[in-house]
């Protein structure tokens, strides 16, 4: 299982990185680098470098490059059924552009994976496909449960700017939400309509971490200052 591969100290690993101490962050777990061909695992924790542990392809050094080799490695891991690993579920960074994250890798792979063994060549469906996954993080259940460990969740709120992470992570570990709506991924569309009526498009979308689930805020603000 993934579980497994995750915790033992013998998993060859396939990385899409942030360029950012990628080979550390993998050898620390007990993890070996390798090529796609011969992995039991594929991480995503960037969207900046791909990583075999002999070559490292930049995205900022050739673009069409990194976007031909992460094809390429989804078809193999696909074929394969290789399981991935988000350790940022985060689809999109609030910088100009709503360049991806992370997260993003997740969503297509699972694509990838569906796609590659549905019918008529299998019996993969959507939902099947999210079980190669396994994301750790905001909006996902692990990662509250930490936080709210010995705590009153009725006495807990989560803040953030993020409908897909933060006011679903919260509505599913049934904790307040307060959604910043002038200083993030929102802001812009905000400004365009309203927020309700970014709630009510976000609600519409089936692609999304809530899986088809309402969610609403319990407070909105347009920004938080701490």
């Amino acid at each position: 299982t993934l579980t497994t591969l995750v915790e033992q100290k013998s998993t060859n690993v396939f990385v899409f990185g942030s360029g950012d101490e990628d080979e550390s962050y993998c050898t620390s777990a007990g993890w070996t680098l390798t090529s796609i061909e011969e992995a039991d695992l594929i991480l995503a924790r960037g969207t900046f470098t791909i990583n075999d542990g002999s070559t490292v392809v930049h995205k900022k050094d050739d673009e069409m490059e990194y976007w031909r080799v992460m094809e390429q490695s989804m078809m193999v891991a696909a074929e394969k059924k290789l399981p991935m690993l988000v350790s940022n579920p985060d689809k999109v960074r609030p910088d100009e552009g709503l360049p991806p994250m992370p997260g993003a890798i997740g969503d297509t792979y699972e694509r990838f994976v569906w796609t590659t063994h549905c019918a008529p060549v299998g019996d993969m469906t959507e939902e099947k496909a999210r079980d190669y996954v396994k994301r750790i993080g905001k909006p996902f259940q692990e990662v509250f449960d930490i936080a709210l460990q010995d705590s009153d969740p009725s006495r807990a709120i989560m803040i953030g700017d993020a409908l897909e992470t933060d006011v679903t992570g919260a509505t599913n570990a049934g904790v307040g939400s307060l959604w910043v709506v002038q200083d993030g991924i929102h802001a812009e569309d905000v400004t365009k309509t309203s927020a309700e009526g970014v709630i009510a498009g976000f609600n519409g979308n089936e692609f999304t971490y809530a899986y088809g689930k309402k969610v609403m805020p319990n407070y909105v603000t347009e920004h938080f200052r701490w």
